[in-house]
């Protein structure tokens, strides 16, 4: 009992070993997609989550529920071809006998992969029987081949649940559920030859899979080592017996030579090893898992690095204890190969009353246990995994975790309160000085992408772009680096949207405090312009300051006037809308700073003047000024000039208010009543047969139309003087003489 107490205090205290971050990154701006990009929608189609770039066709393959689209990639409202592909009512019927809603009896289309220049891989859940086909994409037209196969172990049954796919050298690698209850887990390979785990809960234990890489490691490989398959998924953890329902992400790789063993792990992986993958925070008491996970390279295979974005899992306390945040680490594929090739192992110590995950400091077989074959396994006469000793294979089989976690390069590149990251898409840009900077494109489940780069350890969130409604996560995001273009997918729709929107930055302040490296400030032309337009004699007219935000070059921001007239007694409410997120908002009021008070009080940047008198005339100034690096930068200035009005004509202007407002009701009068008596005259001759019925197939053209009297409500304005509207009365039934308010002063 003692030593149960002792590991449920110590294994917290593991699992959150990590700095203090702050939880309060801010994106500079908050905007909508607007005219920055394009919406995809098809009437009655649903589940916008699967997607292939084919850049050289110039089109964007989108699976969703039952269909198949082509999308122009330069815009893609330009639907160049679509396929359906629906369940038949007996499967259907069928899949709801078993148990099943029919929202999930339909064909998700889940897996979808390039084979050659112009065919496809394509699996859909096909109301819990997973197929899969070949398709092709030519003369602008998807065709499916029908050449239909089982997708058990490729697709998942279940349209809802996770799974994680790769397509290499004509063999499909997948790892999803393989029986109907989504009980079995497998990580297979098929298509030509199949290679799967062991249904052990020492190799899967109710996995939920995220994201799987293929990364060319054998090229160039002096070791003369194998590519590798690298999976990412969470799991119930089996090493910690204080939280018997405690998840924990994993990385796991297999070798893409690997053919099973000759007894031992017969059509099993040889080479599927697993490590914790941490994500370390230390305001968190359990460990982060991981939602989506992205391969950078930005050179040969030994500078790759695995982005992952990771939320806290759904524990009653935690939920109590901590607000929702997200987080984002990046790990280095050489620190991931030196757990797998020269960490410790873990094994089973089986105890008359305790069976525990313990570090195994054993000798290992050799060849080592779970490696790829290499050149130094080949000069010992192993030249495939075949060839492998049962002592190697059995070992393996027992024990494919490892002992070490995988930490990431660093602390958290981004650690945010109150959101819940969903996807990660990276692109590498270089700046103005030839500095290459990584811009994170970061999902989230309130439907925004959040734009984020880290100088030097910093975190800068350029901006948050809402795509889709709140309610609507975003499910999948693509990268297109050719065409500069970011889609992304939900529920209800698909999205493109351009990196870059420099254009959007209104002033030279704007453009360098955005720290966007996509951009800069031109002084000459005096607009924010892409970095890649740029000639380089034009250097020296160019302002981008992205490690420190300095914007000392820019010309000071112009003041706008405001002319606006108060009475004596009234409220005034002067707006004040900062230039960003992170700027605060200064009033002053004839050059002395105003503070709240009885009479000024400061609401959400705007000042209100309760009980405006003569001497509240003058010029208020509001002022939104951001800080960068320790200096403040005025990004916006607005003068109001307040003026005091004629007391008498704000006085004559109510009783002519009044006065207005019985002439309307007069003319009111004058249309309802005489409607009311057509309306009773009307319905008097139909009830003494004076208007026959007839009956013709041309019932439009003979009817009589219907008569409406259409009145828009008085509406009455006044701030400073007093203003009324007044809809004149529309006749007709299309509402198309319609005529604009005319307004009396």
């Amino acid at each position: 009992m003692l030593f149960f107490l002792v590991l449920y205090f110590w294994v917290p205290a593991v699992l959150t070993s990590g700095q203090v971050w702050p939880l309060n990154s801010t994106p500079r701006k908050t905007v909508t997609l607007g005219n920055r990009g394009h919406v995809f929608q098809e009437e009655g189609v649903w589940n916008y989550t699967t997607m292939l770039l084919m850049e050289d066709e110039g089109v964007l393959i989108l699976g969703a529920r039952e269909a198949i689209f082509a999308l122009d990639l330069n815009n893609i409202t330009h639907k160049k071809s679509m396929v359906k592909w629906a369940v038949t009512s007996e499967m259907q019927r069928t899949c709801i006998f078993k148990g099943k809603t029919q929202t999930e009896c339909h064909n998700y289309i889940r897996i979808l992969h390039k084979m050659s220049n112009d065919t496809m891989f394509v699996c859909g859940t096909n109301a819990f029987n997973p197929t899969c086909d070949i398709m092709s994409y030519k003369d602008d037209k998807l065709t499916l081949e029908g050449k239909q196969q089982s997708g058990k172990g490729k697709c998942p049954f279940d349209p809802f649940q996770r799974c994680a796919s790769e397509f290499v050298d004509g063999k499909l690698y997948s790892a999803t559920s393989y029986n109907f209850l989504g009980s079995e887990p497998v990580v297979m390979r098929s298509l030509n030859g199949t290679l799967r785990t062991i249904y052990m809960t020492s190799w899967l234990k109710d996995p939920n899979f995220i994201g799987m890489k293929h990364v060319a490691e054998g090229d160039d490989n002096p070791e003369g080592d194998d590519d590798k398959i690298y999976l990412f998924f969470n799991e119930r953890a089996v090493e910690y017996d204080a939280y018997s329902k405690m998840e924990v992400s994993r990385v796991a790789r297999v070798c893409k030579g690997d053919v099973g063993g000759q007894r031992t792990l017969h059509n099993k992986w040889t080479s599927f090893l697993k490590a914790h993958l941490d994500c370390p925070v230390l305001q968190t008491r359990l460990p982060l898992l991981i939602q989506d996970v992205f391969l950078f390279c930005p050179d040969t295979w030994k500078t790759c690095m695995f982005y992952g974005v990771f939320t806290p899992q759904g524990c009653e306390f935690t939920k109590k204890d901590m607000p929702e945040y997200s987080a984002v680490c990046a790990y280095r594929i050489q620190d991931i190969r030196e757990v797998f090739s020269e960490g410790k192992f873990k094994t089973l110590h089986n105890d008359t009353s305790l069976n525990k995950w313990v570090t195994y400091y054993g000798p290992l077989p050799d060849p080592r246990p779970g490696a790829c074959i290499n050149s130094k396994t080949r000069e010992k006469g192993f030249s495939k995994s075949f060839d492998l000793p049962d002592k190697t294979l059995m070992f393996i089989q027992n024990n494919p975790l490892m002992d070490q976690a995988v930490k990431p390069s660093e602390q958290p590149l981004l650690v945010k309160k109150g959101a819940v990251f969903t996807r990660i898409v990276v692109a590498s840009t270089t700046a103005l000085d030839g500095s290459s900077h990584q811009v994170m494109f970061i999902g989230t489940a309130s439907g925004s992408v959040l734009k984020a780069v880290n100088y030097d350890g910093k975190m800068v969130i350029i901006e948050e772009v809402q795509l889709f409604k709140q309610s609507e996560p975003v499910k999948i995001l693509q990268l297109s680096i050719t065409l500069g273009q970011l889609y992304a997918g939900s529920e209800e729709a698909t999205v493109q949207m351009p990196l870059s929107t420099c254009d959007h930055y209104a002033s030279c302040m704007d453009c360098v405090l955005a720290r966007d490296p996509y951009c800069g400030w031109d002084l000459s032309a005096e607009r924010c312009i892409a970095i890649k337009n740029i000639h380089p004699d034009t250097h020296s007219e160019m302002v981008q300051s992205l490690r420190d935000g300095n914007a000392a070059r820019c010309p000071a921001v112009e003041s706008t006037t405001i002319i606006k007239t108060f009475y004596p007694g009234n409220e005034v409410r002067l707006l004040c809308q900062p230039g960003s997120n992170l700027a605060r908002v200064q009033w002053s009021v004839n050059n002395h700073t105003i503070q709240n008070s009885n009479k000024y009080h400061i609401h959400h940047n705007n000042l209100l003047i309760l009980n405006a008198s003569d001497s509240d005339a003058g010029f208020y100034t509001c002022t939104s000024v951001e800080s960068s690096n320790g200096k403040d930068y005025v990004i916006q200035n607005a003068i109001y000039e307040l003026r005091l009005g004629d007391l008498m004509e704000n006085c004559s202007a109510q009783p002519q208010a009044q006065e207005q407002q019985n002439t309307l009701l007069a003319l009111e009068s004058l249309v309802i009543i005489p409607s009311l008596i057509l309306l009773a005259l009307v319905v008097w001759y139909f009830y003494n047969g004076h208007f026959a019925v007839q009956r013709s197939s041309k019932k439009a053209e003979e009817s009589p139309q219907s008569v409406s009297v259409c009145q828009e409500p008085l509406q009455i304005f006044q701030e400073g003087s007093t203003e009324i509207t007044i809809n004149r009365v529309a006749e007709s039934p299309d509402m198309t003489n319609q005529h604009n308010g005319d307004k009396l002063l």
